[in-house]
């Protein structure tokens, strides 16, 4: 198997593929990683192409994607190593792929905000519990020291 290595010799191919298979050919191609795309049409924006849809879906879930590792690595949760690159979905699984990330953006967003909420609150109580310890100590005080008051108080003179 080949690497695209400096060295090693390598030929320039133009290829033509029709719409309804290209995605097919391309992925089939990046796969096997032994080709390295050139833009033909630099001067082209990433707007006026052809698939400005499909790319913005892929960076809408490279984002996301992105995301979710960031809240996984965050949190010390170990994934499994993997060497292999995953197979190219197939078109019609892209949106149920992107529903179900933007599923996931969502709910982990919510237990993120109410994790965050929760340890407010358990600080906030912990603040009440320890505010109520030094009440209840300085009542308990008072308490001890009011007979000794009381006392002195009926030898006073009027």
């Amino acid at each position: 198997m080949c690497s695209l290595l400096r060295g090693e010799e390598m030929c320039l191919a133009q290829l033509f593929l029709q719409s309804g298979s290209a995605y097919d050919c391309i992925s089939e191609l990046g796969e096997l990683g032994l080709v390295e795309f050139r833009d033909l049409n630099p001067s082209v924006t990433t707007f006026q192409r052809k698939h400005v849809n499909e790319i913005k879906k892929c960076e809408e879930m490279e984002r996301i994607l992105g995301y979710l590792l960031r809240e996984v690595k965050k949190a010390d949760i170990s994934l499994p190593e993997r060497d292999v690159n995953p197979v190219a979905p197939l078109p019609k699984h892209i949106m149920s792929i992107m529903e179900q990330l933007q599923r996931l953006e969502v709910e982990l967003g919510e237990v993120t905000r109410n994790k965050d909420k929760l340890q407010r609150n358990l600080l906030e109580l912990t603040e009440y519990t320890h505010m109520l310890r030094i009440t209840r100590t300085f009542v308990q005080r008072s308490v001890e020291r009011e007979p000794l008051q009381a006392q002195y108080e009926e030898f006073s003179l009027p």
